[in-house]
């Protein structure tokens, strides 16, 4: 909590996702089956993280505590993505880990920028900044929706998509101690609810309000160095939530073997033309080979008339009778000689 504004920014934007690239790395792929062994418990750890991160955040009083914890709750989201073992879960995981980056480190990157100007992070000592700072204001509701998933934003394609994985699990692993397994994406879906409200107060009790404190109406506005800090998160956020097409096909080949790597007993085989990965079940070929490939019909013999008529293969197995061989000088027929073993 007490780290400077740089060393928060790489803890949020860096070195958090350590933890879950190992999860990605190492732990799914050695460990599949202890994976959906314990799969309710992990789960649990990861609606715990949620819905824990997201009430402690609400009641601080500490404007960067509070980021803090909501920086915990959102990475719930990133391993309750990856913990759903199928494609939509794991992308948005490994979306939402790069959206947390950014969100949570220009959150981050406010929180100092606001210190240096009035040395103290306690929600309370400000109220009304929007009237005196409106780049800031302006800046820090872009990252505050981002953060809280507001369509048009990175933040909602990657929740979006992790939800959507939560909500397509069918095997028995997931069950929600021998409930459906769809209660998850309901807690999972609550922590987005809980995200809205204490990042919409906390914008309200600073932004909005009365400017009645005296060192609150001699702030500056951010300046172009600061601005210029800020504004690639700002493009960032606004790319992956309108185009975030070329991050999943950056995506698309790695997770797919993973999935088939971790998932033999949980998705069955079948063929991914889309991907031109195709799985061949036993005497089957898979139907995006069929048009490369054509079948073999019976020759055919077309008459003069134009009629195509169908043979079958034993008609055509039978040779046609050679031509009997005759001598030319005695007019006989030709006898081959005998064989005789040496």
């Amino acid at each position: 909590m007490e780290a400077p504004t740089a060393g928060s920014v790489i803890l949020a934007a860096v070195l958090l996702k350590m933890g879950t690239y190992g999860f990605l790395r190492f732990s799914l792929p050695m460990m599949p089956d202890a994976t959906l062994r314990y799969m309710p418990w992990l789960l649990s750890l990861c609606v715990i993280g949620i819905i824990y991160g997201a009430m402690v955040a609400m009641v601080q009083k500490d404007w960067k505590k509070l980021v803090a914890y909501s920086s915990v709750s959102h990475l719930g989201f990133c391993m309750i993505g990856i913990f759903a073992l199928n494609w939509q879960g794991i992308q948005g995981g490994i979306l939402q880990m790069l959206n947390h980056g950014l969100s949570t480190g220009g959150l981050f990157l406010i929180v100092g920028l606001i210190y240096e100007r009035r040395h103290t992070r306690m929600l309370s000592e400000f109220g009304g900044l929007s009237k005196v700072m409106p780049i800031f204001a302006t800046c820090f509701m872009i990252i505050m929706l981002s953060s809280i998933g507001l369509p048009i934003l990175n933040g909602f394609i990657g929740e979006f998509t992790i939800l959507s994985g939560i909500f397509q699990v069918k095997d028995p692993a997931f069950t929600f101690f021998g409930a459906s397994p769809k209660w998850w994406a309901v807690l999972t879906a609550s922590g987005i609810v809980l995200g809205a409200a204490y990042m919409l107060w906390l914008y309200q009790r600073t932004m909005f309000g009365k400017l009645d404190k005296a060192e609150n109406q001699k702030l500056t506005d951010l300046n172009f160095r600061e601005v210029a800090t800020l504004f690639p998160l700002l493009v960032l956020c606004f790319w992956i939530g309108l185009y975030p097409k070329p991050m999943f096909q950056v995506m698309e080949k790695p997770v797919d073997k993973l999935v088939r790597q971790i998932g033999k007993t949980y998705y069955p085989a079948e063929p991914v033309a889309r991907l031109g990965v195709p799985c061949i079940p036993a005497g089957a070929i898979p139907a995006c080979n069929r048009a490369a490939r054509p079948e073999r019909t019976s020759p055919a013999t077309v008459h003069s008339a134009g009629e195509v008529s169908g043979r079958t293969g034993a008609d055509f197995d039978r040779r046609a009778p050679e031509p009997e061989r005759t001598s030319p000088a005695t007019g006989k027929r030709a006898t081959e000689p005998e064989r005789t073993s040496h």
